[in-house]
């Protein structure tokens, strides 16, 4: 991609499931290969939260091998309303605490990105849904940039704010 991606495993002893695929096949098949051999676990699904590359640019490579767009691991992936993109959900991991934001939620300090299918008018509206349904969330993995906390709800809100 244009700029540094996160995604976010879940690991559950010798099982996993991955939010996000690499932005393409070749660096999909490293994050496959990284999980196999090196955490010794099976992938049993793949949740990509929109439909750019960024999300699911490698799905091809899942898909090559078996593995679901979708998980039986206790995580839910939910649509609040649009934002960065009309389909953006996120995933969340109750016994953590962690949230996996995608593109929707912005790293502190983050520029509004790319806004070419946003909803600018609903993204604060958006995260300001997430953030209440998710109260004690912990640990935010945004879809670029730095992880954090729930300061990066309360950013991602002040950025999109249309007063």
């Amino acid at each position: 991609g244009n700029v540094p991606c996160n995604g976010m495993i879940i690991r559950n002893s010798n099982e996993v499931l991955v939010f996000d695929t690499p932005t393409n096949n070749k660096s999909a098949e490293g994050l496959i290969k990284f999980i196999k051999e090196k955490l010794h676990c099976k992938i049993n699904a793949i949740v990509p939260t929109h439909f750019h590359d960024d999300c699911l640019g490698g799905l091809a490579s899942f898909h090559k091998l078996k593995i679901p767009s979708f998980g039986n691991t206790y995580a839910s992936a939910k649509f609040f309303g649009e934002g960065h993109t009309k389909d953006n959900i996120v995933g969340y991991f109750p016994s953590e605490n962690i949230l996996f934001g995608g593109c929707l939620i912005k790293e502190l300090d983050a520029t509004k990105g790319y806004l070419g299918d946003a909803n600018v008018g609903e993204w604060s509206n958006t995260v300001e849904k997430i953030k209440r349904q998710y109260p004690t969330v912990k640990i935010v993995i945004p879809g670029h940039g730095a992880i954090g906390g729930r300061e990066l709800l309360d950013y991602t809100i002040k950025l999109f704010k249309t007063n």
